[in-house]
């Protein structure tokens, strides 16, 4: 299909009102064939007809819960010139009869939760909802029982929230960044740990000595990194044989603007690009690819990297 021709479509696609409303809907709330035509009071057969369309388009997408099908914005993978017209659309469309669709649903997934467990309502969603206890930071502290870490270099460690995690695991955990003010915030934090040490340094310039640690974070860090191959370079030769070098960072995106007052100095990489960049230094890598996208705009993307110092370094 012509990118004319993909333009066109995604604006009749759009631009029919039943559709709109359904994806109003669907933004805000996950609804099934039954509740949306409650809501919107059209027919099941009309509103099934749409749907389809807007799935086949990849617009929104469906779950399974037993014998019921819960429909959605196919938030994070939707069409990106689907996704941007889309964004413009919802926001600069105001009426009446959105805002009375938008409160008939919040009402139906009221009653709807009266009558089902809270895991039923968010079956196979489950780590996009709170419940009390189950946090992120929770389930990283309790997964941390599976590992026991040797000496762990924390590059670019910010005031310590990570090193935090890790210590307790770990023989010995040093936190290395460049500001004072930062390295001073992270000893308060962590004056109680006896295993963790303090280096103020450039993560371009380790000041270590080769083959000094057995796992090497580079978590976040590599956007501040000029240039990031220098980064790699010292990650790679501080790293003991077998060592581990584990990271993220953002996948190359084009909103500058909008990592400015972060102090970014590049854009992000690309998954191909930064496997290169790792197996250039010899590093054998098991793991790099997007593994999560913000819900948010500019949804921002983020890329994992798992990879082990092999005997063949220079």
């Amino acid at each position: 299909m012509t990118a004319l021709k993909n333009t066109t479509e995604t604006l009749r696609l759009l631009g029919d009102a039943t559709r709109f409303r359904l994806l109003a809907l669907l933004a805000e709330e996950e609804l099934t064939v039954a509740e949306l035509t409650g809501v919107t009071q059209l027919t099941q057969s009309r509103v099934s007809t749409h749907l389809g369309r807007l799935r086949k388009a990849g617009l929104v997408r469906d779950r399974r819960v037993g014998t019921s099908s819960f429909y959605s914005l196919n938030d994070g993978g939707m069409p990106k010139e689907a996704e941007r017209l889309w964004g413009v659309l919802r926001q600069h469309t105001s009426d009446a009869v959105l805002v009375h669709d938008r409160k008939r649903a919040r009402e139906v997934v009221r009653a709807r939760a009266r009558n089902m467990s809270w895991a039923d309502a968010v079956a196979g969603q489950m780590e996009r909802h709170y419940s009390p206890g189950r946090t992120w930071e929770a389930s990283a502290r309790g997964l941390l029982g599976l590992c026991q870490l040797g000496d762990v270099l924390d590059v670019a460690s910010g005031d310590g929230a990570v090193a935090e995690l890790l210590a307790p695991r770990s023989r010995s955990i040093t936190c290395l960044d460049q500001s004072e003010r930062v390295i001073g915030a992270a000893q308060r934090r962590l004056k109680r740990l006896t295993n963790v040490r303090f280096e103020c340094g450039d993560m371009h310039a380790l000041p270590f000595e080769d083959n000094s640690f057995d796992a090497v974070l580079l978590m976040n860090c590599l956007t501040y990194a000029s240039p990031p191959r220098q980064v790699v370079a010292e990650a790679a030769r501080v790293l003991r044989d077998g060592g581990r070098l584990i990271g993220v960072t953002l996948k190359r995106h084009t909103n500058e603007r909008d990592v400015q007052s972060y102090n970014h100095v590049n854009c992000g990489f690309r998954p191909r690009g930064l496997r290169q960049l790792l197996e250039t230094h010899n590093l054998e890598v098991s793991c790099c690819q997007v593994t999560s996208r913000e819900n948010r705009p500019p949804h921002f993307e983020v890329i994992t990297f798992h990879a082990s110092a092999t005997n063949a370094r220079a």
